[in-house]
């Protein structure tokens, strides 16, 4: 019997894996997709994911593959400009926007050099039970003949569609409607570092990734029919309409593969765990991907339930489920408020007085702007802002 089964290769399996088969655990990954493969995602990993990767041993990595550096950002709303970066988590002041057919395979090939084993093009459709109904284990396919695997613990990372979640019966515990709808498109010859633009109604954001720069747009969920009806014309006009410098750089600039995008952003958490299964990533917690929290929170729960779960896995079952129970509350506590502030982005509200007052209060003292982009980050909250210098500017 395995110690245990991940069903997800892409960040948050992959990373899940590694901590558990360097931890010494006997871990067999299974993933639907092939990889190199790509996936719908914003890129960004902010500063909590990049100390992650370092501690991990993997930044240097990533390095180099040619991610460039996201060193510095520009937020812009209303004519005012606040430009910077954050004071970083263990000394990486850097965020990076990888492609993600670059990093999962990364991060996957790590697991696979801790010793845990990766089956790609696998389709899962069962969870094993025993007579009580605790889970150990999982059935499916695979290069067209059909298995079965037995473990301690089935971890589910396969997304926000999660196959694993719906077998196990996982609730939602928290869930919130859908705010808006994303595009994107990737640029080449268009200089960038992360730029992030505001309207009401309207957000637009460009990233430096591996060899080109990912434009996105965000709009209402109300106007996702109008939008896909017409994509293309919808994006550039977003852009134009909200950050007419980086629309001047994109003219005259190639745009490389096909436009992509989703009015599918669900809000929730999902219970976390139950007897023999857990959830991780997408599969467990998803929220807009406008303050693109994703791959960072996932690294995070990664390293929250190897935490939990480790040593624990080939004794007492009744240990296993208080330590996974464990980890749900310490899941829901460490990503609730990151939740709280994306659905407040999310809603593209107008901008409230106060908060211009308060962006040209911040802009003007470059230690309180990198408290605000740590607030970007999700690494300091508005009290940490309220210092007695910046009421002195307000």
């Amino acid at each position: 019997m395995l110690d245990v089964i991940v069903v997800g290769a892409r960040v948050a399996g992959s990373a899940t894996a590694l901590q558990l088969a360097r931890a010494g655990h006997r871990v067999l990954v299974l993933d639907r997709a092939t990889f190199p493969s790509d996936t719908l995602s914003t890129h960004l990993i902010h500063q909590p994911g990049v100390a992650a990767l370092a501690r991990w041993g993997l930044l240097d990595e990533l390095k180099a593959t040619g991610c460039p550096p996201l060193e510095r950002v520009g937020y812009e709303v209303a004519g005012i400009r606040v430009e910077g970066c954050g004071r970083g988590v263990d000394g990486q002041r850097a965020a990076y926007a990888p492609r993600r057919h670059i990093l999962d395979p990364l991060l996957a090939g790590a697991a696979a050099e801790a010793g845990a084993e990766i089956r790609q093009g696998c389709r899962v459709t069962g969870l094993l039970r025993d007579t009580t109904g605790r889970v150990v284990g999982v059935e499916g396919t695979h290069a067209g003949r059909a298995f079965r695997e037995h473990a301690r613990l089935v971890i589910g990372a396969d997304g926000m569609r999660s196959t694993v979640a719906g077998l196990a019966g996982a609730p939602a515990t928290v869930e919130h409607p859908r705010l808006t709808c994303a595009y994107y498109s990737y640029w080449q010859d268009v200089p960038a570092d992360l730029e992030l633009y505001e309207a009401p109604d309207r957000w637009v954001a460009a990233v430096a990734t591996h060899q080109a720069t990912l434009v996105l747009t965000y709009f209402p969920q109300s106007r996702f029919e109008e939008v896909r009806a017409d994509a293309e014309h919808h994006h550039l006009q977003q852009v134009r309409a909200t950050a007419p410098d980086l629309y001047e750089r994109l003219q005259g600039a190639t745009q490389v593969e096909r436009l992509r995008g989703t009015g599918d952003q669900q809000n929730y958490f999902r219970q976390a765990a139950g007897p023999g299964w857990a959830l991780v990533g997408d599969a467990g917690h998803h929220k807009d991907s406008i303050t693109a929290r994703g791959i960072s929170d996932a690294f995070l729960q990664a390293e929250l339930l190897a935490r939990h779960v480790g040593g624990r896995l080939d004794g007492d079952p009744a240990i296993l489920d208080e330590a996974l129970a464990q980890y749900g509350k310490d899941r829901d506590a460490a990503l609730m408020p990151g939740y709280e502030a994306t659905l407040a982005v999310g809603r593209l509200a107008e901008q409230h007085p106060q908060r211009l007052a308060l962006l040209r209060a911040i802009r003007q003292d470059s230690e309180l702007t990198s408290i605000y982009f740590d607030m970007v980050a999700g690494t300091a909250t508005i009290g940490d802002l309220y210092t007695p210098k910046l009421l002195a500017l307000l």
